[in-house]
């Protein structure tokens, strides 16, 4: 993912709370009086900053819900100390909802090897994978280990840590001395891969649906695709989107990747340039006004970089440092895609297990998908 031009900041200021919910009556059941007890109570375990309610969840709009919270944020919407964000959106309920969505049985891993793209982009290196052989007695075992390992020079979550707003912030306002690398380790990776990833998925193939339509999407500019493409994809494909999915978006960057001759290759790693959705305010806004749990993309930023001159608008700031929303990028799509167009269902259950990193800024996804 590469710089963007910070965008200008603008006051903070305060906004209506979110919505209440009104609480269900409580009917008290008759019980025996308990016996005293014999021994000392046991201490009351500390209180977790409560949630906000995750089924009447703020509109964009109403965005933030804490005072003083950045405009368009959603700072507190699930706690003042949550860490996951939008992940909170996969609770048991839709977990045991997305089994539904499993029809067949067919299983789809959607990382990419560790190796791809080789040279790596946005200045990352590669990594050195070493056989260890035990030797003597023990020379039947294999060990091995990887030297100058990036977490994200592949298929990668960027974790909450990975971009803070350098104006307004990290998310949740965690204090930029308690971010991983800059003195704490709060919003890494490690909070992902404790709670885990399980849910529904959806695939937004707009690969295909410009196909369709005699639309191209050139790799080799910083393209960016419309928000009225993504939608008319999802209608092209009859995929509702609910609380709490996992939208993949399939560009056709990994095809595109795997074309291309080793001298473009090293090009690419030198000045990468990446066509993806459009990077803006309103893009934000529909993505929060889904309620999705995370977005993930074959593009190797998710939305089209480098920015035009002029342009500010960065998708990142809103969804990782606002909304506290993964991003998931060079995810291997294409098999699953091509299932997808065959039998015409885009949703699935996902799973995905990020390295239990501490304090980590990403880690490859460990994704699948269960059609």
């Amino acid at each position: 993912m590469a710089k963007a031009k910070p965008k200008t900041a603008a006051k903070n200021r305060a906004s209506k709370p979110a919505p209440k919910i009104a609480k269900k009556a409580v009917v008290k059941k008759a019980v025996a009086p308990k016996p005293k007890a014999r021994s000392a109570a046991k201490p009351v375990a500390a209180k977790r900053a409560p949630s906000a309610p995750r089924e009447n969840l703020p509109s964009y709009d109403q965005l933030p819900v804490r005072e003083g919270a950045p405009k368009g944020s959603a700072w507190g919407v699930f706690g003042d100390q949550d860490e996951v964000g939008t992940i909170n959106l996969l609770t048991p309920a839709r977990v045991r909802a997305a089994k539904d969505s499993i029809k067949s049985g067919k299983v789809f891993a959607l990382n990419l090897p560790i190796d791809v793209p080789n040279p790596p982009l946005f200045t990352r290196q590669a990594h050195r994978h070493t056989i260890k052989n035990f030797g003597g007695a023990m020379e039947f075992v294999l060990d091995d280990f990887l030297d100058n390992f990036y977490p994200q020079a592949s298929s990668q979550w960027d974790a909450l840590c990975h971009v803070m707003h350098p104006e307004l912030g990290a998310y949740n306002g965690v204090p930029k001395g308690e971010i991983t690398g800059r003195g704490g380790k709060r919003l890494g990776i490690d909070n992902l891969a404790r709670r885990g990833i399980a849910g529904r998925g959806v695939l937004a193939d707009i690969a295909r649906y410009y196909e369709s339509v005699g639309k191209t999407l050139d790799h080799t500019k910083a393209e960016s695709i419309p928000l009225e493409d993504l939608e008319a994809t999802l209608a092209r494909q009859k995929s509702p989107l609910r609380n709490g999915d996992v939208l993949l978006i399939r560009t056709g960057w990994t095809q595109f990747y795997y074309g291309l001759s080793d001298s473009a290759k090293e090009e690419l790693a030198r000045e990468t340039v990446v066509a993806g959705i459009e990077g803006s305010d309103r893009v934000a806004k529909w993505l929060w006004n889904h309620h999705l749990s995370a977005v993930a993309s074959d593009s190797p930023a998710l939305e089209a970089l480098p920015k035009a001159a002029g342009n500010t608008e960065f998708l990142h700031f809103h969804m990782l440092a606002f909304f506290g929303m993964p991003i998931g990028e060079m995810w291997n799509l294409e098999e699953l895609a091509a299932d997808c167009a065959a039998d015409k269902q885009y949703e699935f259950f996902i799973t995905s297990a990020p390295l239990n990193v501490p304090g980590g800024v990403g880690s490859p996804p460990n994704a699948l998908a269960i059609k």
